[in-house]
């Protein structure tokens, strides 16, 4: 529901929704745990649609990369480098793919060490198909972000990501 003219839109404070009698530590684990709860929140209705069509969100996510990836496919290591939240076995997603019939694996032919995996012609239905009713959940999940707050969301998780590669780089 929007806002009327001229007020200031504010959510519902970390503190409340998860029931904490006190301040957080810092603010940054407060925005942490607000990302955390936020990816959460939004991967409820995700989860809920791609579980109607037999797939988990790492599972869409392989599919979508090598849709990308076109017809000369992707090797594994290089799918696990693109997907949008680490998966630890790549290899046993893609298996579950291949089994469901939306994905296969040959031989690479530049590298006959490397497992190349392409999709099939049913992945590339099933993503089709999913395609809109995907950009309008997201669409209704976001509808409360203006334009401009859509933006400077993503430079700031972009500073975020960024911030959290330095520091993990430097762990290892």
């Amino acid at each position: 529901m929007p806002s009327p003219k001229g007020t200031k839109r504010v959510g519902v404070s970390m503190r409340v929704e998860l029931h904490k009698r006190g301040p957080f530590q810092s603010s940054q684990q407060e925005v942490y745990l607000a990302v955390m709860r936020t990816a959460s929140v939004l991967g409820v209705a995700f989860d809920r649609f791609l579980k109607g069509h037999g797939l988990s969100q790492g599972g869409y996510n392989v599919l979508r990369i090598l849709r990308g990836a076109g017809a000369q496919g992707c090797l594994c290591n290089q799918i696990g480098e693109h997907l949008v939240a680490h998966v630890p076995d790549v290899t046993r997603l893609v298996s579950r793919l291949e089994r469901a019939g939306l994905c296969v694996r040959v031989r690479s032919e530049q590298d006959r060490r490397g497992v190349c995996v392409r999709l099939t012609p049913a992945g590339e239905a099933l993503l089709a198909w999913l395609d809109e009713p995907m950009l309008d959940l997201h669409r209704e999940q976001l509808r409360t972000l203006k334009a401009g707050e859509s933006a400077e969301l993503l430079r700031l998780l972009s500073l975020c990501r960024d911030g959290a590669r330095e520091q993990s780089q430097g762990q290892g």
